[in-house]
This record gives structure tokens, C-alpha cells and sequence, in this order.
């Protein structure tokens, strides 16, 4: 199961990161919850995860995952990565850390991220 889980969390970045919308939420379960970032509202289901992922999905982005920080025990994994997004004449740069729960089938049941808009750099494009 480790394994299944690391290439999900690699999958899930590398799709965050280019992907699009409905890649993502078929890495999740159809009754998963996202909680991005901790203390907003959480998104039950896959419409509600489509609804949150579809708002980055026209942006010009990447993503970097910190391959050294993935810890996985049992059916979880913790890791961080970097997200690069470009509007305008500006980059923002955020470092999450992603906390996910694992199903038998290597789908997300559940995925926090820690951060606030304090994470956020900002610089010139």
C-alpha cells in the first residue's frame, strides 16, 4: 500500500499542477472531503472537490513536490510541494503541507492542507 500511496501523492501533484479538473477528483473517493486550507469549509463529494479544484484550472501554474517530506504511515501520507501561479505580472508561490487519508483502493477519503494567505510569496512575473 505504501507504494500505491506515494504514486498517488505524486500523481496528485504533478495533476494540481497541469492537470485537469477531473483527473484530480478521480484520485479521490466519491465521498472524500478537502479541507483547503484547515478552518475553511469542507467540501463533501466530488462535485463541491470539482468546484475547488476548477477554480486553479485556468491558470498558468506548476507545481514542485518536496519528494524528501513524504511520510506515509499506514493509510495516510503527509507531504509538501510547492504551487507556482502567474496572473498578471506577478508569481505567487505557496507551500502547503497536504495531510491525505487513504481508502483500500489508494483513493483520497480525506486531504487537509496547512497554510494561510501568511505562506503566500509574492514577486514580480
Amino acid at each position: 500500500m505504501t507504494r500505491q500511496i506515494r504514486d498517488v501523492v505524486e500523481q496528485y501533484v504533478k495533476l494540481v499542477g497541469s492537470g485537469p479538473t477531473d483527473a484530480i477528483v478521480e484520485l479521490y473517493a466519491p465521498d472524500a472531503t478537502v479541507e483547503d486550507p484547515i478552518g475553511t469549509p469542507v467540501r463533501h463529494g466530488h462535485e463541491p472537490i470539482r468546484e475547488f479544484y476548477d477554480v486553479i484550472a485556468a491558470l498558468d501554474r506548476s507545481t514542485t513536490l518536496h519528494a524528501d517530506t513524504v511520510r506515509i504511515a499506514g493509510n495516510h501520507a503527509a507531504f509538501m510541494f510547492d504551487i507556482v501561479t502567474k496572473v498578471g505580472d506577478q508569481t505567487f508561490t505557496l507551500t502547503p503541507i497536504d495531510v491525505m487519508e487513504f481508502d483500500d483502493e489508494g483513493r483520497i477519503t480525506t486531504m487537509r492542507a496547512y497554510w494561510s494567505q501568511d505562506d503566500m510569496r509574492i514577486e514580480p512575473a
